[in-house]
């Protein structure tokens, strides 16, 4: 598993281990059942506190993502289709508010965004 924590990010700490984890377990590099690092290999590891790693492994589990079974560790949850789509147009939204920035930056005009989008959008279905 790697994860790479960014000291100089905004990001709260257990937020960029949260985020890592999503990405790898969308990315199927991590798969169902299998097994996280303890939240004390992990706190070693990457030279976090155990509780900030605690934080980021209870969040992952309130998602959805995680399975935490007494005595044996944490596991990859099965993948939610609805919380992986969630998780997807999220990750939309948020490319579609840095497009709209930088539009109204430049003061492009909403008609040539959307005719781009359906330029692309018809290539992409011709490829």
């Amino acid at each position: 598993m790697k994860i790479i924590i960014s000291n100089s990010s905004s990001v709260p700490i257990y937020e960029q281990i949260k985020n890592a984890i999503i990405t790898q377990i969308m990315n199927d590099e991590l798969r169902e059942d299998e097994a996280l690092p303890s939240i004390r290999s992990l706190a070693s590891d990457i030279r976090i506190s155990v509780m900030t790693i605690k934080k980021a492994y209870d969040e992952l589990e309130s998602e959805g993502y995680i399975i935490t079974r007494q005595g044996k560790g944490s596991f990859i949850a099965p993948k939610n289709t609805e919380l992986a789509q969630e998780k997807a147009r999220r990750d939309i939204e948020n490319y579609m508010g840095n497009i709209i920035a930088i539009k109204n930056k430049f003061g492009i005009e909403e008609s040539e965004l959307i005719d781009l989008f359906k330029y692309l959008m018809e290539s992409d279905e011709n490829e």
